[in-house]
């Protein structure tokens, strides 16, 4: 497996971290982010230009499945969240396939700069990495697609 995304179309959503907002945004996606321990720059090139421009929004003329959150100038807010790599071992998780926290921020930061570079620096919101966040999401739709970077199409 690679890295991880659970992308979601939504109205709004937000994280808040001891009760202050870190990051919000309005129409777009909200994408919660987990990374292998094997994942590299090809991983994050592919998940960005999954997350940019997959076509999960209707045109304006009302055409379903139409346009990308960049195709609609909107927002994307990232969530990190080392659960995504979370095994079942009886009723417990275990976590060794996730990258380990030391090179996963600096992995994740990267990701967030490159992201923002490709499209609009302001447009890219996230949470705070290794925090515990109280994340609220309004999903438009329901629209949830999941990705994984070794499984291309």
């Amino acid at each position: 497996s690679g890295m991880r995304a659970v992308i979601q179309k939504v109205s709004k959503a937000s994280v808040t971290v001891g009760g202050e907002i870190v990051g919000s945004i309005n129409r777009g996606l909200c994408v919660l982010v987990g990374i292998n321990r094997e994942d590299g720059p090809e991983d994050v090139e592919y998940v960005i230009r999954k997350i940019l421009n997959t076509r999960l929004f209707a045109s304006e003329e009302g055409k379903k499945w139409d346009k990308s959150v960049k195709d609609m100038n909107l927002q994307v807010l990232c969530v990190s969240q080392f659960t995504l790599y979370g095994y079942l071992k009886g009723n417990s998780l275990d976590f060794h396939v996730a990258m380990s926290p030391d090179k996963a921020k600096p992995f994740y930061e990267d990701f967030l700069a490159k992201m923002r570079s490709i499209y609009q620096e302001e447009k890219i919101e996230d949470g705070r990495f290794g925090a515990m966040m109280s994340v609220s999401i309004e999903n438009d739709g329901p629209v949830t697609i999941l990705l994984d970077s070794k499984k291309r199409d």
